[in-house]
């Protein structure tokens, strides 16, 4: 029940990031407790300095096994995410590195230093087929630490380069640093940009995701996709009944005013450590419809507030959820122009890298 967190909430707020705790890791022994609030505890538990981890994986592209999402691979340059919002499903995935799903999702940002030499390996091989790749399907591949880093302009290049499919979803304006590289792989039908905005509120985004770029400069994103000739589309997502569905038709509206030709959507569920780090993130937040809010989320998901069903769990089923994909549906169909783009998977070339992989 959404009442049971109503003790454990405290006046205490860590502006800037969207968790306020850090939850058991459901793989862990052992974890962290601040029984005296001393000034060793508030060092060790408080300490709000983003640390990076350098790995060096042994793969970098995902098969992506779920029908829900559309696209046949995932690359995730970065684990773990900055940009701090609350509802973000990949929270999960940094326990299996060992970390919380809460503050740590925040805070310990792994860098995946090889990616791009990966990613030709990957491109070089003659068995390979191409096939769109999502950039990223879990974390942003433009949160802050891609600013000094560079791996997703490194992806970029090296796509451009093998003449290789790539859909981008970010809600970074860092997106328009690499708008030269866009615009080449756009002039052979090889990108497409998604921009995540979940609505208009200002004073809610500050607080739902605290470091991600305002709604405003997000619009103008889309317009500068745009005027470049760079596929792109806004993503309204998540949708959190009671507290930004209603802003589903400026969303849309603003979008398609600025260019924007697809559209998506899916309403929120809050798997694993996720319904935890929310609800206290809710309670503290909007104690006044707290329980509404929740109880609508239960709604949309069978009476809980997780749902893993396939093509079920990003939609939703219910009224509340009926109403949601009824008022996007009207919006988008008023506002945004049919989508007629199509990947081009037809001029990869899987020798493009011979020279430089020769050198190995």
């Amino acid at each position: 029940m959404i009442t049971a967190m109503q003790n454990s909430t405290s006046n205490n707020y860590y502006n800037g990031r969207g968790a306020q705790i850090n939850t058991q890791n459901k793989f862990s022994t052992q974890q962290y407790a601040q029984d005296h609030i001393e000034g060793i505890d508030e060092e060790l538990l408080q300490k709000e300095k983003t640390q990076i981890i350098y790995t060096y994986p042994k793969t970098i592209i995902n098969k992506v096994e779920s029908t829900d999402i559309g696209l046949a691979y995932s690359l995730n340059p970065y684990q773990g995410c900055e940009h701090g919002c609350i509802y973000c499903y990949a929270r999960n995935s940094h326990e299996y590195w060992g970390y919380s799903a809460g503050l740590d999702f925040e805070r310990k940002i792994m860098v995946k230093k090889n990616v791009s030499e990966l990613l030709e390996v990957q491109f070089s091989q003659k068995n390979w087929k191409p096939k769109p790749i999502m950039l990223s399907g879990n974390t942003d591949c433009y949160q802050p630490i891609e600013r000094g880093h560079e791996l997703t302009r490194q992806v970029l290049k090296t796509c451009l380069k093998y003449k290789h499919p790539i859909a981008i979803i970010t809600k970074n304006t860092l997106v328009l640093r690499d708008l030269d590289i866009l615009a080449e792989l756009a002039a052979h039908q090889l990108v497409h940009v998604m921009i995540s905005i979940t609505g208009t509120d200002e004073k809610t985004r500050q607080i739902l995701e605290p470091r991600t770029a305002t709604y405003k400069n997000r619009f103008k994103t889309i317009e500068t996709l745009a005027q470049h000739h760079i596929p792109c589309g806004v993503m309204v997502a998540p949708i959190i009944p009671g507290i930004n569905n209603h802003e589903i038709p400026s969303v849309l509206e603003t979008a398609g005013n600025a260019g924007a030709t697809a559209a998506g959507i899916t309403i929120v569920r809050l798997n694993g450590a996720v319904e935890l780090i929310f609800k206290d993130w809710l309670l503290k937040n909007f104690p006044d419809r707290a329980h509404k809010v929740w109880n609508q989320i239960m709604d949309c998901h069978g009476g809980k507030v997780s749902d893993s069903r396939k093509s079920i769990r990003m939609k939703g089923e219910g009224k509340i959820a009926e109403s949601i994909m009824q008022l996007y549906k009207l919006s988008k169909e008023k506002f945004i122009p049919e989508d007629t783009f199509k990947f081009n998977c037809n001029i990869f070339n899987h020798k493009a890298g011979e020279a430089q992989l020769s050198l190995f």
